[in-house]
This record gives structure tokens, sequence and C-alpha cells, in this order.
């Protein structure tokens, strides 16, 4: 009686699993098949059971084999009920619950490995393929979500967002006219080796793992081209989308040299700025989400970020090739140097960047054009020199005051020296051993160029004596700005000491021209009680005296001596020679005219009266309208 209360619970659960299976129509008839070999297996222990055939060791035998039997029922139906709740999961997509949606995608691949090892049963091929079609949409449902998520965050970056990771020094409302194409100090190129920046989020936080999970999925699933074009695309067009709203352009040499020099200047500046936004922020934010992203699969990861930068490191890089490849001229040059130092300083970052085998073209990109703007920056040097030396402008000082040509060479010189570790640096690809010697030689050049320049056009004076007193003003012009500025330290004391004994040498030179006849006029021959010397011959001294003073004072007081220490020094130097001298004359030969009649037409001036009029000596009415 037990035995037939066990069979009619086996037949129920067998037709439960009948019913059961019987729910997917695809493997209807598979399921079928095997529920008719069940039913064989029960038909056969019936008679197995019976009490005139039956032996102890066949009962126990055909319990084990039904026991066996449900259990691989019950493994089947588990793995079948997992197939149900993973289609159901899968057919709503991943954007309700990704993480979901990810397990179901788990278990499916699971019970695909599940019936593959059950070759022996005819519905596992059937189940593999359902599976496998499920997993084929799923992976679409994935790319899909994939694309949406990425494509929504990857907005272009507001040029303002970006400001806000500046250090305060670099944002625009703080940088002066350095992000304009301005020049920057010394003490502002040291606090830009100590700021720091602070990377933004090109995407939000919460959404980078979320993108990890769906890329190892198709990775893993083989779509990894498909991801690749997708990831590559939607960051590309964000990123070169940034640097436009920034205001990075493509520009051709040509559209470079049609520019006006201060729009070309302005430019140049924002370039620097722009550069320094786009490696320290947008392209090392590019570099971080895409290794979190990609995370684990680090061909893909390298060649993407590669890829999606290429064309924006293009376009940030042309406009320094076409400032490189343009027509040099000798206002570039700072601007080269400041090209050329942005350059350098990134260059540690742009190494780590693009490190990979794949970024080697942008590495050497880069590379390239800081060996070009150093290449053509010391071109330029060359052409600034040749220019300072064979300068023809038709610009002449009047009252022998320093040249313009001479105010502009030395504060080019000036500005050379803010630029000192730079150039070192600049050098140094040129001559490894001695690159501050090459500063200093090319320093002395560019004086020798200058006083040689000087010295022609010296010869534009008709009057010799203002053609001293000009190279007197300009070669003192330039030791005192060379004392004052760090090019000193460069041509070092004997060059200050040579230089300054040519300024006395001028100094000198001037003194004896003007002077020379003046002082003759107060020498006369004769004897202690002026014996042999007419009252005539002594008139005629005195009115030539007169006459050469007063002409001396008219032109000379129109000349410029523009610095008032050298000023004082040169009418001093006069004063100490001519005020003795006509002491002298006044006291030996004096007497000899106020006897006679009318002796203030001879005597016109006094000692006083003559220190008085040097006084007003080498100030011009231009000087003197510069000075109010």
């Amino acid at each position: 009686m037990g035995t037939s209360q066990g069979m009619d619970a086996l037949r129920q659960k067998a037709i439960v699993v009948k019913e059961s299976l019987q729910k997917v129509q695809t493997i209807t008839d598979s399921m079928v098949s095997i529920l008719g070999s069940f039913d064989h297996r029960l038909s056969a222990l019936e008679t197995a059971m019976r009490p005139t055939q039956i032996k102890t060791h066949s009962v126990r035998r055909s319990h084990d084999n039904i026991d066996n039997t449900l259990k691989a029922a019950e493994g089947i139906l588990k793995h079948f009920d997992q197939t149900r709740t993973a289609e159901t999961r899968i057919l709503r997509g991943p954007h309700e619950d990704l993480e979901s949606y990810l397990e179901a995608i788990e278990k499916l691949k699971a019970n695909v490995r599940f019936f593959s090892g059950k070759k022996n049963f005819k519905c596992s091929e059937g189940i593999i393929n359902h599976a496998n079609g499920l997993l084929a949409k799923a992976i679409s449902k994935l790319q899909e979500e994939f694309k949406h998520l990425l494509t929504n965050y990857s907005k272009p970056v507001e040029p303002d967002f970006l400001f806000e990771c500046l250090p305060n020094s670099l944002r625009p409302s703080n940088a002066g006219k350095h992000g304009e194409g301005g020049e920057k100090t010394h003490h502002e190129k040291q606090r830009l080796e100590v700021v720091t920046f602070a990377l933004p989020n090109l995407l939000p936080p919460s959404v980078i793992p979320l993108l990890h999970d769906l890329a190892q999925e198709m990775v893993q699933a083989g779509h990894q081209q498909q991801l690749f074009r997708m990831y590559r695309d939607t960051r590309a067009a964000a990123l070169e989308q940034s640097l436009r709203k920034l205001g990075v352009e493509r520009l051709s040499k040509d559209d470079v040299q049609r520019m006006q020099w201060e729009v070309l200047e302005a430019k140049i500046g924002n370039w620097i700025h722009y550069m320094r936004i786009a490696v320290k922020l947008l392209i090392a934010g590019e570099k971080k989400i895409c290794d979190q992203i990609f995370d684990g699969v680090d061909s893909l990861r390298t060649q993407c970020f590669a890829d999606l930068t290429a064309n924006s490191v293009a376009m940030l890089l042309s406009f320094g090739e076409a400032i490189a490849k343009s027509k040099r001229s000798p206002e570039k040059l700072f601007v080269l140097l400041d090209m050329y130092e942005i350059m350098r300083e990134l260059q540690p970052e742009i190494e780590k960047l693009f490190e990979s085998k794949a970024c080697t073209e942008m590495r050497e990109a880069a590379l390239n054009l800081s060996k070009r703007l150093a290449q053509t920056a010391q071109e330029t040097f060359v052409d600034f020199e040749e220019a300072v030396e064979k300068d023809a402008t038709k610009t002449t000082v009047m009252d022998g005051t320093v040249h313009p040509l001479t105010s502009y060479v030395i504060n080019y010189v000036k500005f050379l020296y803010d630029y000192q570790s730079t150039l070192k640096l600049l050098f140094h690809e040129f001559d490894p051993n001695d690159p501050e010697g090459q500063l200093a030689i090319i320093t002395t050049r560019i004086m020798q160029a200058l006083q040689s320049n000087l010295d022609g056009k010296s010869k534009q004076y008709k009057d010799p004596a203002l053609t001293q007193l000009f190279l007197m003003n300009n070669i003192h012009y330039i030791v005192r700005s060379v004392r004052r500025s760090e090019a000193k330290d460069m041509l070092g004391d004997d060059w200050v000491q040579i230089h300054r004994r040519i300024v006395q040498q001028h100094a000198n030179q001037y003194k004896r021209i003007s002077w020379g006849k003046i002082l003759q006029c107060l020498t006369v021959q004769g004897g202690d009680n002026n014996s042999g010397v007419s009252r005539t011959v002594i008139k005629d001294r005195f009115k030539t005296f007169n006459d050469q003073i007063e002409e001396l004072h008219e032109r000379q007081s129109q000349w410029t001596v523009p610095d008032s220490e050298l000023r004082e020094s040169l009418r001093l130097a006069v004063a100490e020679v001519l005020l003795p001298a006509y002491r002298s004359f006044l006291k030996r030969f004096g007497p000899m005219i106020e006897n006679g009649k009318n002796p203030y037409k001879y005597m016109v001036y006094s000692p006083e009266h003559l220190e008085q009029m040097l006084g007003e000596f080498f100030e011009s009415k231009i000087w003197n309208e510069q000075k109010r």
C-alpha cells in the first residue's frame, strides 16, 4: 500500500514538472520527450516492484534512480525558472535598475554554461539558443544604455567652470594682461611653478561606475570596437567643443601672417592660457575618466584616450606651429619665449598623459613644437642683432639726447633677463655645455651692434661737439641701465668699467671741442706788467670771448644731457676750467679796460654771471617740456 502511495506521489510530481516546462513554447517538445522517458522509468519501476519479481537490491537501486531523476528535474526547473526571470528583467531594459539587469545577464550566462554540460538532454540546445538570443538582446540594450548615459552627460565644459578650477593668480579677473597677451613678471613666473589646479569632473562621479560596468559587459561580449567608437566619438566631440567655447581656434601660417601685431599678440597670450587649461584640466580630466571607465582593459583604454584627444591636441598645437613658422620679427621674440616657456612648463605633464605607445604621435608633436619655438627664438636673436646694427632710421635727435633706438634696445635686453631661466633652457637645446655663456655672448653682441649703429648716427651732426655729447649721453645710458639690471652679472665689471671710461672720453672730447677756442681767448702772452700787450688786443679778446660765450649759450642751452648727475658733472667740469681762467684774465687785464672809455662794453660778464649761464646749458626746451 505504501509503495502504491509513493508511486502516486511520483506521478503527481512528474505531472507538475511537465506542466511547468510546457509554459515555454520553444522547448515544449523537448521537455515532453524528457518527461516521456521519465514515465517509462516509472513504469519499469512498477514492474520491478511486483512482489513476485523483485529482489531487495533491485528495490534499493530503483529508489536511488527515483531520487537522482527527481534531483535532475529539480535542477533543470531551477535553471529554467532563472531563465524566465532573467528574460523578464532583460525585456524591461537596464534603465530602471542596472545592477539587477547585470545580475540577470550573469544568470543567463550561468544557465548557458549549465545546459552546455547537459548534452544528453534534448531540451538543452533549445534552452541554450533561447538564452543566447536573450544575451544578444541584453548586450544590445547595454550598448544603448551606455550610449544614453555617455551622451547625456558628455556636454562641453563652460569656460567659467574651468576658470574656477584655476588658481586665483591665473583666473581672468586676476590675471591682468597675462591672459590677453601681456607680459609676465619674474615673480609671476615663480608663482606659476608652485600653483595647484583642481581637476574638474568632466562626468558626474556617480555615472562613472555605471559606465565602467557597462563597458566591462560589452568587452566580455566581444563588442570592443562598438564600445571604442562610441566612447571615442562622444568624448572627442565634447572635448573639441569645450576648447572652442574657451576660444581655441585652428589657424594657419597665412592666417597669422595677415593679422595685425596687436591682435596677434593678444591671441598668443590667450593661447598660452588655453594650453595650460587644456593640458592641466581638460586633457588630464579626460585621462582620468578614461582610466576609470576602462579600468582593466589597458589596450582599449590607451587607444581610446589617444584617439579622442588627437584632433584637439592637433588644433592646440597648430597655432604654435603657425607662429613658429611665420615671418620672424624682433617684437615676436618675447612671445616666442612665452610660448616656449609654457611648452617646457607643460612638458612633464604631456609626457605623463601621453606616455603610452598609442600616444607617441602627440607626445612627439608637442616636443617638436618646443624645439621649433626654440629654433625660431634663436634665429630671432640673430635677426635682432642685425636689425640693430643696420638700423637706418632717419630720426635725428637734434638736442643730442638718448636716441629712441638706444632705449628700445636696452629695454629689449632688460626684458630678456626676465627670461633668464627660460633662456638657459632654450640655449641648452643648442649648447648643453654652456647655456649661460650663450646669453652673455648674445648680450655683448647686441651691445656692440648698438654702439656701432650709434657711431654711424653720431656722424649726422654737423657740430662735432654735439657728436661727442650724443655719444656720451647714449653710452652713459647703456652703462647706467646695465649696472641697474641683471645684465651686469652677465657682462661683468670689466665691461662696465671700460664703457664708463668711454663715457668720460666723450665728455673730454666735448670739452676740448666746445671750450678749446674760448679758453684760448683768455690766454695772452706778455710780461708781468702786461708790457707789450696793447689795449686794442685786450678789447678784441673780451669781445671775442663775449661773442663765443653767447653763441655757445644760445646753442648748447638747447642741447640735452638727460641724466641729472651726468649733466651736473659736465657743467662742473666746464666751470672748473672756464671760471678760473676768466677770473685770472679779468684780474690781469681788467684794469686796462676799466680805465678806458665804455669799459662795460667789453667786460660784459662777471664770473658769477658766467656760472649762472653754465647752469642753463644742456636743458633744452624739449627736455624741460618732457620733465613737466
